[in-house]
This record gives structure tokens, C-alpha cells and sequence, in this order.
């Protein structure tokens, strides 16, 4: 997890949004509390950031890991505004497509680094809450580099890499460059080059058996 979570976290999902949000499900007869509790479970449970907000700027709700990262973004004097301005601008695009794509549904996806070993993928669309009311902006946020990681341990286990191979493969698919792969593990230029090649070869024995198995008369499709 990129942003840890701290003690004195600051509510991003305020009560405000929270009435807000009940208000809404209230005008549509859906005003059951446990329905807004399960929507918010469901939101927690998601391992992107999720986050709820009105086309006003009123965030609604936010999970733990995009609160996580509003308060990474967040600016001293952006506390009345719980949105990073990031976040913001791609809702104001989507609200802003809306006007020429009136019946189109529109996704507004965009990507920020706002550290140079950080890198978020945002997506904005229309999330419909309750019929022909309110409209609200539901955005996504993807850490690319855990992403990246998260296949690059599949790849691991896949082509039986060692664990410094693994290493190496994580870092170079989160784009790191040969220089940076070799001063985050304390070895060489040579030694990264080597432990890549290393890895395709792992990875072209590995396709070469699998469409070997597949090509033979014996190999069934199940």
C-alpha cells in the first residue's frame, strides 16, 4: 500500500456527504439504513480507491484507500474541499463532456504522478444513485505500480523465477530504468542485464513447452 494509513485520519467521507448521500436515497423511498450501510461495505471491500462525489464537489463517500490518497494530495489550504484538485479536474471534465454527449456514457480516464515512483490511474463516470435525481461522479483510483506488481509476482510463480530475478522483474515492469533497478538492489548494470535475460529465457522455455503440449495429437481441449 503506497499510502499508509494514519492515526489522525482526517473524515473525507463527512457527515455532510453521508446526509447527503441518506437524503437522496430518502426522496426515492430508498431510505433504509442498511442499504446505504451495505453500499458503503461494498464500497470498503474494493482494493482500488472508490470515491463518491457531487457535481457540486461534495464528496459523498470515499473508501479507506482513497481517503488515503486525498490525503496524500491534498494541500493545507484545500481543507473546506476534501478533493484534490488532481481528482477534481478529471470530474470537471466529465461534467463538462456531459454538455456534448448528453446521451452518452462517457469515461474520463487520466493518469498522475505525483512522486516520481508514484503513479495513479483515474477514472471518472456517472454514477446514478437514484431514478431521474441525482447524478453523481463515482472515480476510480489505480496504483499502476502495485498493478504492476501484482503480475509481476504471478509472472514469478509462472516462469519459477529466483527471488532476486523477482525482484528485478518488479521493478522493471513498474518502468524502472536498468540504472534505477540497479541502485534500488545495490548491484550492477551488467547484473540487472543479465538477470533479464535470465527472465525471457525462462519466459520463451516456457511458451515454447506450452505450445509444444498444445501442438501434440494427444492434447485435448477441455
Amino acid at each position: 500500500m503506497l499510502f499508509p494509513c494514519e492515526n489522525n485520519n482526517v473524515n473525507f467521507a463527512s457527515i455532510l456527504g453521508n446526509n447527503f448521500l441518506k437524503k437522496s436515497l430518502k426522496d426515492e423511498n430508498l431510505e433504509s439504513a442498511s442499504k446505504v450501510d451495505l453500499l458503503q461495505a461494498m464500497i470498503e471491500s474494493f482494493v482500488d480507491g472508490i470515491l463518491i462525489a457531487t457535481t457540486e464537489g461534495n464528496l459523498v463517500h470515499a473508501n479507506e484507500y482513497a481517503r488515503a490518497i486525498c490525503r496524500q494530495l491534498a494541500h493545507k489550504a484545500a481543507v473546506v474541499n476534501p478533493i484534490p484538485e488532481e481528482i477534481w479536474r478529471i470530474c470537471q471534465s466529465l461534467i463538462d463532456s456531459q454538455d456534448l454527449f448528453p446521451d452518452e456514457k462517457i469515461i474520463i480516464e487520466s493518469e498522475i504522478e505525483p512522486t516520481p515512483t508514484i503513479k495513479l490511474r483515474l477514472r471518472a463516470r456517472w454514477l446514478q444513485l437514484c431514478v431521474n435525481k441525482h447524478n453523481f461522479l463515482l472515480v476510480t483510483l489505480e496504483d499502476c505500480n502495485q498493478y504492476s506488481q501484482s503480475i509481476a509476482i504471478a509472472d514469478a510463480k509462472k516462469y519459477n523465477l529466483t527471488d532476486r530475478e523477482r525482484q528485478v522483474w518488479q521493478l522493471r515492469r513498474a518502468n524502472f530504468s536498468y540504472k534505477e533497478i540497479a541502485n534500488q538492489l545495490y548491484i550492477t548494470i551488467n547484473t540487472v542485464k543479465k538477470h533479464l535475460k535470465n527472465i525471457h529465457a525462462k519466459q520463451h522455455e516456457k511458451e515454447h513447452i506450452t505450445f509444444a503440449d498444445s501442438s501434440s495429437p494427444y492434447f485435448k481441449w477441455n
